[in-house]
């Protein structure tokens, strides 16, 4: 009884900041951005299935007093991947010396930018082919309305503009899916820490640092990055897929930078000086961090470079 009225709570606050969003202000984008966390708590804190009760409970609420295509997008968007993570979170197995083995990190992150990748591949074949080309045709034009709005572009400049501006639109599924797979692993480690605190965690806290993909991860990328060259909408599919991995790649370059530098004395000021050129310069920084993070899962960099570690043969803390 309680878990379910926990579950419906949760899933009634998860609906709330998801539907503020059509208010358009600025502070409802940002709530709407942490919409599956209260599910992420309800799962980890409790269990799975108070996860799936708060999902289900959020879904139907937007259903009822949004639209029905506004509560199967919660569901699929927020709703399910958040279940499904804090599901596979505390999923573990008994071994032979009584404790317990959790699922692995690194596998865990791979599953994270799989379901942001199906979050954006769903929305993308939602729309159909023809409907996709109208999306872009339309999102094209709007940006042409501001290039040619500009009065102190020139010709060659407006034309640069627009050939720009046609590999931003088309890029887009890489973009959400990319964005989609910090903001899942954002909200996972918020509600993680949350219920830690509240000592409701029913696992020990992950060694973050350690997380490295299986090397499937790169055949992954290889083969979706071929993908991304077929036409639209299967073109579309592959970018989405390719920008998940590649997010999740940045975020294995970041656990690298902080395995590796565990001992180092200047630890705190590189990893700072690390996001911030990420925040302010993420064209350059996060495409660094990816090929750090693809390096690292192909030839275990982390385990040859230790800066200021005791040695090769050091215990990882």
């Amino acid at each position: 009884m309680i878990v379910a009225a926990i579950g419906i709570g949760a899933g009634l606050v998860s609906a709330l900041l998801f539907g503020v969003v059509i208010t358009g202000s600025p502070l409802a984008m940002m709530l709407s951005v942490i919409a599956p966390l209260p599910i992420f708590i309800a799962a980890l804190g409790w269990n799975h299935r108070c996860g799936l009760i708060a999902a289900a409970t959020g879904a139907i609420a937007i259903a009822l007093t949004l639209t029905m295509a506004g509560g199967i997008a919660f569901a699929l968007g927020w709703g399910l991947p958040a279940w499904w993570l804090a599901y596979l979170a505390l999923l573990g197995r008994p071994t032979p010396d009584g404790s317990m083995e959790w699922y692995p990190t690194g596998r865990l992150l791979l599953w994270l930018a799989g379901t942001a990748a199906l979050i954006t591949i769903l929305g993308v074949l939602a729309l159909g082919q023809d409907n996709y080309e109208s999306y872009q045709n339309a999102v094209q034009q709007g940006f042409d309305g501001l290039v040619q709005g500009s009065n102190e572009t020139t010709p060659d400049g407006e034309a640069a503009a627009k050939q720009i501006v046609s590999v931003f639109v088309s890029s887009l599924p890489l973009l959400f899916a990319f964005n989609f797979v910090f903001i899942l692993s954002m909200n996972l480690w918020l509600a993680g820490k949350a219920v830690q605190i509240s000592q409701r965690l029913p696992r020990s806290w992950p060694a973050i640092p350690a997380m490295v993909m299986p090397r499937l991860a790169i055949g992954l990328l290889i083969f979706t990055t071929f993908v991304c060259l077929l036409p639209d909408p299967v073109g579309a599919v592959g970018l989405a897929a390719t920008g998940a991995l590649l997010a999740a790649f940045v975020l294995q370059g970041l656990t690298f930078l902080h395995y590796t530098s565990r001992q180092h004395p200047g630890r705190a000021f590189m990893l700072s000086t690390v996001y911030v050129l990420a925040f302010i310069m993420s064209w350059l920084a996060l495409p660094l961090l990816a090929i750090l993070g693809l390096a690292d899962g192909a030839f275990q960099l982390r385990h040859r470079f230790r800066f200021g570690a005791a040695g090769p043969g050091s215990p990882p803390t």
